[in-house]
């Protein structure tokens, strides 16, 4: 029986530092969730896609996101929700079927986002058009976020490469004795 109560603890305490995950994320957009969304959005941390954690991802799609909502005047709140949500299939994907778009879809569905949210989440992929400018901004933020170098392991080595051949090219030529690849902007 002790071996029961110690993975019982430790399912405890997991539970309560997943929950803590979410509130904290919640906290920093300064947004709030239904419960099982909080969840949810803390279990984000224990994903990632090509090497970036995913629940990092997710909040700096949604500053981003609402930076570009509120220079442009449309809705900031929207905008940074439907971001923080567009992967939040992510958290269920790996146990059960369907689409992490699909399963975030229907499950902000069910704890009551808006019909826009889940709008941005379908439209992140393109599954479905968008319907809102937030819903764009959603797409853009996700995007920035994921191709900027050193988001992801695997686009950090590629960029790394890329810089490397240049620098190649740059002393194959006569005369040039060294060469140097320097980040100015995204490249």
């Amino acid at each position: 029986a002790r071996i029961e109560e110690v993975i019982e603890k430790s399912r405890k305490e997991l539970q309560e530092i997943i929950v803590d995950h979410g509130e904290r994320a919640a906290d920093e957009l300064g947004l709030e969730f239904h419960p099982k969304i909080i969840e949810l959005m803390g279990k984000l941390n224990y994903r990632t896609s090509y090497g970036q954690n995913i629940l990092k991802h997710s909040l700096e799609a949604a500053h981003i996101a609402g930076i570009m909502a509120s220079q442009l005047g449309v809705n900031a709140t929207l905008a940074k929700r439907g971001a923080m949500l567009h992967d939040i299939g992510k958290a269920l994907d790996f146990e059960r079927e369907g689409s992490h778009t699909t399963l975030g879809r229907d499950v902000c569905e069910q704890y009551g986002e808006s019909g826009e949210i889940l709008n941005c989440i379908m439209a992140h992929h393109e599954e479905e058009p968008p319907e809102t400018i937030e819903a764009i901004l959603v797409m853009m933020a996700d995007a920035i976020s994921s191709v900027r170098p050193g988001a992801r392991r695997e686009s950090l080595e590629t960029y790394v490469k890329r810089l490397e051949k240049l620098e190649t090219i740059a002393t194959s030529y006569d005369g040039v004795e060294k060469a140097y690849a320097i980040q100015a902007g995204r490249e």
